[in-house]
């Protein structure tokens, strides 16, 4: 306690003169770690004089692993720019592709996206757009196409339905694009989940269209076939007819085709003479596969062998039950409509065929609304089509 009371006493700066062996110890310390100081420093600035390595990404450990996206085989759309291509569809489940992004100073960025190929379908408010991917330039116009990837225009432009299995009906305006009035108001008073067909000879196809989609309507196109009696009774321009050559029968479709865009098939017009010959309804059948477009028979004709044709060539396919506007009555139409209603009902689903008529388009439009409050959905083409694709 002595000692410690004269340090406390002890002026500062003096210090008590520690033993020999204590002193040589703090010494040896002192001398220790004034050598790992400037080893560390030392090798500090031997790394700031380097070259900075992680400025490599290709020298660096990343999660996600790079990868160079291939070069596109087809272009696409304004609104799938953005989007990668998709590696081509495996049946059965969705798909996970690795893209890289744009490198900057930091390591290789990269986005994982899921393709499932069961929702290919467009979003409504793109649905006038046509779909790069989908389409072969001609001297005639753009004509449908599978994509790259698989997709077909079928798949793409179909309208989304809810998929229920409660009864459904299809309706089918025709002959849009004929009358420029009677067009715009098919397009502005019928409900958005009625299919609209337009004739090939019709006037501002595409303007219409994109009307059309952008109110929410699948689309498909008229192709006018040889009826009994051509050309007494005469489809129109570049009909198709059992005595032209395979050939030129393919022209006439494909002007027909060219028309516009966005559509997800065809639809007979007249034809009761060319769809009962397997010889002419053939080839147009096995182009309709190699498309991606679907078939739809109007149900006029017993004799047609599209349901056989379109099965063997892939072709997605839809019958008419029938014709709901052939007398223009209000009261006749009505009983048409009423009779989907019950074949909806009793087998789920039912088709009806009808003319863009004033009165078709009104009475049609009004029945829709009361269909809907009694539990039937009104759904596009596509969704009671028989895919042989999708077995």
């Amino acid at each position: 306690m002595a000692d410690i009371g004269k340090d406390i006493e002890r002026p500062l700066g003096q210090t008590i003169r520690p033993p020999r062996a204590i002193s040589r110890g703090i010494r040896a310390g002192a001398v220790a770690a004034a050598l790992v100081v400037l080893a560390v420093v030392g090798v500090s600035g031997a790394i700031a004089l380097r070259e900075k390595p992680f400025r490599k990404p290709q020298e660096a450990a990343v999660s996600t692993p790079r990868v160079t996206a291939e070069p596109a085989t087809a272009p696409v759309t304004e609104a799938a720019t953005a989007a990668p291509k998709p590696a081509p569809a495996k049946a059965g489940g969705p798909q996970i592709i690795h893209v890289q992004t744009e490198e900057g100073d930091g390591p290789p960025k990269a986005a994982i996206v899921i393709h499932d190929p069961s929702t290919v379908g467009q979003n409504l408010k793109v649905a006038h757009l046509p779909d790069r991917a989908l389409i072969e330039a001609t001297e005639t116009g753009p004509l449908p196409v599978r994509a790259a990837d698989g997709r077909r225009p079928f798949d793409v432009y179909a309208r989304p339905w809810s998929g229920a299995r409660g009864a459904r009906v299809a309706i089918i305006v025709g002959g849009l694009a004929v009358s420029q009035t009677g067009t715009q108001a098919a397009i502005a008073k019928l409900p958005a989940e009625v299919t609209l067909a337009f004739a090939p000879q019709g006037n501002s196809i595409g303007r219409w269209m994109q009307a059309a989609r952008q109110s929410g309507h699948e689309i498909v196109m008229q192709v006018p076939l040889e009826p009994f009696d051509y050309p007494n009774v005469n489809p129109g321009r570049n009909t198709l007819t059992v005595t032209a050559t395979p050939d030129e029968n393919l022209k006439n479709l494909r002007w027909a085709l060219s028309r516009t865009t966005n559509y997800t098939g065809i639809m007979n017009y007249m034809g009761a003479r060319f769809s009962a010959d397997a010889m002419a309804m053939g080839p147009l059948m096995a182009e309709l596969g190699k498309r991606g477009l679907a078939y739809v028979d109007d149900g006029s004709s017993a004799r047609s062998l599209a349901p056989e044709l379109a099965l063997k060539n892939g072709v997605p396919f839809v019958a008419g039950d029938t014709s709901i506007d052939a007398v223009q009555d209000r009261g006749a139409i009505l009983k048409k409509l009423d009779g989907l209603e019950a074949t909806a009902r009793a087998k789920g689903y039912a088709v009806g065929i009808g003319s863009a008529f004033d009165l078709t388009v009104d009475t049609v439009s009004s029945w829709v609304l009361e269909a809907k409050k009694r539990g039937i959905e009104i759904v596009p083409i596509s969704a009671v089509a028989v895919d042989p694709e999708k077995g």
